[in-house]
Parts: structure tokens; C-alpha cells; sequence
């Protein structure tokens, strides 16, 4: 899986303001840190569409998004986050959840071509 722009929030575990400029920090400081700050889409309505969608899915036995990234690592998906995407935002790796590898699309694209299933967040 390779997460670019704004997929990264996906892998996002914080947001860390230190040793950033201002247009990193306002970035950080606008962008989710993680799933669960995640606004759903249009329909987020100041946060209760989100909630409201996690209770339902909760209600229907759904997986979480975060349960459902943990289920991709126990199975050892390959997840990359892109390089060039995290030094123009200003992420740096130490802000992502554990296990997620820093690449290029020369790399996601080098398994791509390999694998039967590639996904591009």
C-alpha cells in the first residue's frame, strides 16, 4: 500500500510542531493526526458524521479502520509512505505509526509491477 498527500494521515500517530517551519506547523496543525481524527468527507457535519459511522459500524460488527490497518500488518502488507508527499508537508517519519516504511513511487511502483494486488491511498 502506498500512502501520498493525504493518505498519510492514515499513518499519522501525532502531530509534531517542533523543528518545522510555519507553513509545516499550520499544515500539521489542519491535517488529522491519525484515523480517529479523520473527518468523513462531506458528510462529516463538525465531527458527529464520524461518530454517527463508527457507532453504526460498531452496531454491525464492522472493523474499525484502525483494526482493520493492524490486521494488514499481522499479515505483513508492505505499507510505504511516500517520501517527496511527507518533505513537502513537512511529516517526518517519527510522526508515523510503527512499521511504516519511507519511499518513493519508484519504490511502490517496483513491487506494483510484482503484485497481484497494489493499493495507492
Amino acid at each position: 500500500m502506498f500512502f501520498t498527500f493525504w493518505g498519510l494521515s492514515t499513518l499519522k500517530r501525532r502531530a509534531e510542531l517542533k523543528e518545522k517551519n510555519i507553513f509545516e506547523k499550520l499544515l500539521a496543525l489542519m491535517t488529522p493526526s491519525g484515523t480517529e481524527e479523520m473527518p468523513l468527507s462531506q458528510l462529516n457535519f463538525f465531527g458527529v458524521g464520524a461518530k454517527l459511522l463508527r457507532f453504526m459500524m460498531k452496531q454491525k460488527d464492522v472493523a474499525t479502520l484502525e483494526e482493520l490497518i493492524e490486521m494488514a500488518r499481522e499479515m505483513d502488507v508492505r505499507m510505504i509512505a511516500c517520501q517527496m508527499s511527507m518533505d513537502v508537508m513537512g511529516i517526518r517519519k517519527e510522526e508515523l505509526i510503527d512499521g511504516i516504511e519511507v519511499g518513493g513511487a519508484a519504490t511502490y511502483l517496483g513491487d506494483a509491477v510484482k503484485s497481484k494486488v497494489t493499493l495507492f491511498i
